[in-house]
């Protein structure tokens, strides 16, 4: 469970070649994440796998012993919100799949892109199809399931919700369910227009959230640094520090009241050196480093 009273713990998506748990947990410890993100299945595709039961028992077992918090993405296909009878069914079996693969596995979050309304004029029935599609899955969760954390994308197309203060009306179509939570992707902020590279900008964007959903929403951070400028609309995620964005904002997020106990994973390029896990253990030091007020040497390289 999340403890309003410690630091944010500091992860990755984590690559799971070899299995769940015996590609994932080693990945894990490579990188020294303290949390983790995975797929349980291919994020650019619709088939739905139950998952092995010797892996997931072992991994179930590694993040209790690591005593690290697990997160579940959904596909990047999902969209509820689509024009499309036969996406919005596809959207729902997955996000409810996924729902259920997260509750066997002890997962605290279920991510699922916001999607896109797709066509003109379309805002509000996209709206009324979350409140009819979703709402009932939602409705059938335990109470102590992970939560649907809904993460804004950048902007492009017809998104139903990039800005912060979109994810308002977004939770209200859901009724304002309490299994409804929010992942707050710093690159899909910054593309999206909020302007994190100012002083105080991170802060006011987390403020802003915080003022359209309530306090305690916030389940998840994706960290990571964009290769496009403010307003972009573009989702291009790069080494933290190394982008637009600039590693002085993420100080400012992982210092703000709202991210108490909030875990947060970077999705940012991972092969560097030559090595498939030296950039995400570097981005995860650096952060870990701003969290805790200490300097890197290697922090700039």
């Amino acid at each position: 469970m999340r403890s309003v009273n410690s630091p944010p713990p500091i992860g990755a998506q984590i690559q799971i070649k070899g299995g769940l748990a015996k590609g994932g947990l080693a990945y894990t410890d490579a990188v020294a994440a303290r949390a983790v993100q995975v797929f349980v299945g291919n994020p650019r595709g619709w088939k739905l796998t139950a998952g092995d039961p010797k892996q997931d028992a072992l991994f179930i077992e590694g993040c209790r012993d690591r005593a690290i918090p697990s997160f579940i993405h959904t596909p990047y296909l999902v969209n509820v919100g689509s024009p499309t009878e036969a996406t919005v069914e596809q959207s729902i079996a997955s996000i409810a799949h996924n729902l259920a693969r997260g509750a066997r596995l002890g997962c605290r979050g279920v991510v699922v892109h916001a999607g896109s309304a797709v066509g003109e004029d379309r805002y509000d029935a996209a709206l009324r199809q979350l409140h009819e599609r979703l709402l009932p899955v939602l409705d059938g969760l335990p109470d102590d399931g992970p939560r649907l954390l809904i993460e804004p994308t950048a902007g492009g197309g017809k998104s139903l919700a990039a800005t912060v203060e979109d994810l308002g009306p977004y939770l209200a179509a859901l009724e304002n369910h309490p299994l409804v939570g929010v992942c707050f992707d710093t690159c899909h902020a910054w593309a999206a227009g909020h302007d994190l590279s100012v002083p105080g900008g991170m802060t006011a964007t987390l403020d802003a959230l915080e003022a359209a959903v309530g306090p305690s929403r916030l389940g998840l951070v994706h960290a990571n640094d964009s290769l496009d400028e403010c307003g972009s609309k573009r989702d291009r995620h790069t080494t933290i520090g190394a982008g637009s964005i600039g590693a002085a904002p993420f100080a400012e997020l992982l210092a703000h009241r709202s991210m108490a106990g909030v875990p947060v994973v970077v999705e940012t390029p991972s092969e560097l050196d030559g090595s498939p896990s030296a950039g995400h253990a570097r981005d995860i030091a650096l952060l870990c480093s701003l969290r805790d007020g200490v300097t890197l040497e290697s922090s700039a390289a």
